[in-house]
């Protein structure tokens, strides 16, 4: 954590007035996180900046600031330090350096060090390993030597760069030598990792929130299921995950963020496998998609965690008080649909549209979200399974 902001209990409560205006929380990043991050710093009475290349970002659009630049670019970051107490990240591929420098000036959280770890697939592993906490095996791949050195049951295998992989990109399956060889050329021999491929049962999520005086909040586990790498469905009531499980995530993932020293909002992501065991995937420094319905289904967001961690407010634990399935809208509903069934979709109870704010729709982009809740699980799923009936979205 960077100390240059020093304590912000001390300057950044909810409508504090800074050269006679309201403080000003920023975030690096205009995408649909950052958004939401902004909705909920305005809602707590902050002002907002988002520093973001793209004139049309979503976050852009809607704070009181934003600044079109590149995120290492110098008159960007400055503007950045002189508008803002505080600044966060709304994805991980934010160039660590430029938190660095934001970080020797202000209050930055997550800190450029941890963002830097979430960057690099095998820092990660490194770090979850220092935590006591299981991966799937792997071996590092930076030289023709590595390659040669693999072991055989490491495969059939899954290879992902080490660096700026998300939703599926930057990692192929090999199920053997001739193909692990194919793949690593494929990605233009950049370093990798490979990764065992394990059987899988279902895939979970903790999305946890930690202060900078070590305090430490969580959300229940989430269920989640993706399609082509990306995240479909997220699920989340009592029982959806067994409990010993969901506990042993949970510890996890809290052991996880306390090894960073993180400030602000993480999320971990899990694998259960078919004989019942738990290993961790991956984690994100930032409010997550699969952390979405606690918009809707919790009497605190993640959002509203993030803007609590950045501005040093005292933490409670998140409740959330109604069963959620969250339905996430790629742009392939407006290619098939053109006109997506809102209305159908809308007079449906406990149905929360969230759309983001982009121009255009294409395959596999994040356009929106639809989160149901309900009073039980079984109420929910009915919705949920009728909502992507009208919305063209596969059953699960």
């Amino acid at each position: 954590m960077s100390a240059a902001g020093g304590n912000p209990l001390s300057t950044r409560l909810p409508g504090s007035m800074e050269n006679g205006q309201l403080m000003t929380l920023g975030v690096m990043g205009g995408g649909q996180l950052g958004r939401m991050f902004v909705h909920a710093a305005q809602a707590m009475g902050y002002f907002t900046a988002v520093l973001d290349p793209d004139p049309a970002s979503p976050a852009g659009l809607v704070s009181h600031h934003h600044i079109q630049t590149d995120y290492l670019d110098e008159q960007g970051l400055a503007q950045m330090l002189q508008r803002c107490a505080a600044i966060t990240t709304e994805f991980e591929n934010v160039p660590a350096g430029a938190l660095y420098t934001l970080g020797s000036h202000r209050f930055v959280a997550p800190a450029a060090n941890a963002v830097a770890i979430a960057q690099d697939r095998a820092l990660e592993k490194t770090h979850f390993a220092s935590c006591g906490v299981a991966c799937a095996p792997y071996a590092l791949i930076e030289t023709a030597a590595q390659l040669a050195a693999v072991a055989d049951d490491l495969l059939p295998g899954i290879l992902k760069t080490t660096r700026m992989g998300y939703d599926g990109k930057g990692q192929m399956r090999v199920a053997n030598r001739a193909e692990l060889t194919n793949a690593w050329d494929a990605l233009a021999n950049v370093p990798c990792v490979l990764e065992k491929m394990l059987p899988l049962a279902m895939e979970c999520s903790v999305i946890v929130a930690r202060g900078a005086t070590g305090e430490i909040v969580n959300f229940p586990i989430q269920h989640n299921l993706h399609r082509d790498g990306i995240l479909a469905v997220t699920q989340v009531f009592d029982g959806v995950v067994p409990q010993a499980l969901a506990d042993q995530a949970v510890t996890a993932a809290r052991a996880i963020a306390q090894g960073l020293g993180y400030v602000g909002v993480l999320c971990v992501e899990f694998f259960i496998l078919q004989d019942g065991s738990l290993v961790v995937n991956e984690i994100a420094p930032r409010p997550h998609n699969s952390g979405h319905y606690t918009l809707n289904a919790c009497d605190q967001s993640q959002f509203d965690l993030q803007v609590r961690t950045l501005a040093g407010l005292p933490l409670t634990q998140p409740r959330q008080h109604s069963a959620a399935i969250m339905l996430n809208l790629l742009g392939d509903i407006w290619v098939n649909q053109k006109t997506p069934d809102w209305a159908g979709v809308l007079a449906l109870p406990g149905t929360h549209l969230h759309l983001y704010g982009k121009l255009s729709a294409r395959k596999g982009r994040k356009m929106g979200h639809l989160n149901i809740t309900a009073a039980a699980p079984e109420q929910a799923r009915e919705t949920a399974l009728r909502c992507a009936a009208l919305l063209g979205i596969a059953a699960f």
